[in-house]
């Protein structure tokens, strides 16, 4: 189907500008076809997004042909990371006669859907790999599959992966650094702030290996992925935001809230707390939600809008860790690329 025919049937689908990839089947077709619609990397298409791409097409009819000629090909395809079938990596070498850094890139998608082919297309790709940075594209298990304490733990058997075969591709072990956004902007911030994974004593020796990294690009992070917290940043849920006792609890697959009382519960909120987990040793954090709002009026600001990115610098601040937030009126041109370099000690 013709991008543009495809773009205004999805348009025409969302009756509002609530209505996204993650409650309307023709934008979520539309964002696996077309990632690059996706303009704020949210791993969500809305009805705006959906517009402007379709309106850049009409003026643009080659740009499909431009992009696909464009595109990276990985110089290492699907390699299996783990057990499960989604567990799978693309990489991005970059040519250097030393190890070079990596930096993981973390497609979003809620945990339900989302490709790592989308990073082939992306400009930051380009950007690192052109300046020395190897990159690493995930994929990972979604939720239909397992709950999302198991995710985060999949996406660090991925850091782990890459530092047992780093002589193999040559990268260095040291400089592991990760990008993502929306749903993968949280796991890059779980991998970041989490203690590390490295079991010493394992009988895999991928296991063995650290999953702390250098530095992180979070790009509409979620705050935290314990859900109980969130009404303390964002205020209360509203109807309209789609949110359920029994989502809440599916996300952790337990079988209501009120296990999140008991000790198990506990224990998976807790794992899940990316912001409980912030210490003073935790590396640089680079935060970019580009939604300012006073306080959440939709689903999507729920789950993307500043107060996320607020509630994280200020246990930071505390932490004395390192945060740049995007919007932060005193750094108003900060550049993602520039912070992983500078973090990665890579000189352009």
């Amino acid at each position: 189907m013709h991008r543009t025919l495809l773009l205004s049937l999805t348009l025409a689908a969302a009756l509002h500008a609530q209505v996204t990839s993650e409650n309307n089947e023709m934008l979520r077709e539309g964002l696996k076809r077309y990632p690059e619609a996706d303009t704020n990397k949210d791993g969500i298409l809305s009805m705006d997004e959906g517009r402007a791409f379709m309106a850049k097409m009409k003026k643009k009819p080659s740009d499909e042909a431009k992009t696909a000629t464009n595109a990276l090909k990985p110089d290492v395809a699907d390699v299996d990371y783990g057990s499960h079938q989604r567990n799978r990596l693309d990489l991005y070498l970059a040519k250097s006669e030393q190890p070079t850094p990596v930096v993981f890139l973390i497609h979003g998608g809620g945990f339900r859907n989302g490709d790592k082919s989308r990073w082939a297309s992306d400009k930051q790709t380009s950007q690192l790999v052109n300046s020395g940075v190897s990159c690493a594209a995930l994929n990972y298990p979604f939720l239909d599959a397992m709950p999302i304490q198991d995710i985060l733990r999949e996406c660090a058997r991925a850091v782990q992966f890459l530092r047992a075969k780093s002589d193999e591709w040559k990268l260095d072990k040291t400089r592991f650094a990760s990008m993502g956004g929306s749903a993968g902007a949280g796991t890059s911030l779980w991998l970041a702030t989490h203690d590390d994974l490295a079991d010493p004593k394992s009988e895999d020796p991928v296991l063995r290996e650290s999953t702390r990294l250098t530095c992180a690009v979070c790009n509409s992070t979620q705050a935290t992925y314990d859900v109980t917290r969130w009404e303390s940043f964002l205020g209360p849920a509203k109807p309209e935001f789609r949110t359920s006792e029994v989502e809440a609890a599916m996300f952790y697959r337990l079988p209501s809230i009120a296990d999140f009382t008991t000790e198990k519960g506990k224990a998976v909120l807790k794992e899940c707390d990316m912001l409980a987990w912030i210490t003073k040793d935790d590396p640089p954090l680079f935060l970019n939600n580009p939604q300012v709002v006073p306080a959440p009026t939709n689903r999507g600001e729920w789950l993307h809008c500043i107060h996320h990115a607020r509630a994280i610098q200020k246990e930071c601040a505390a932490a004395d860790v390192v945060c740049v937030v995007a919007q932060d009126p005193a750094d108003p041109k900060p550049d993602a690329v520039q912070f992983l370099l500078q973090h990665l000690k890579v000189s352009r």
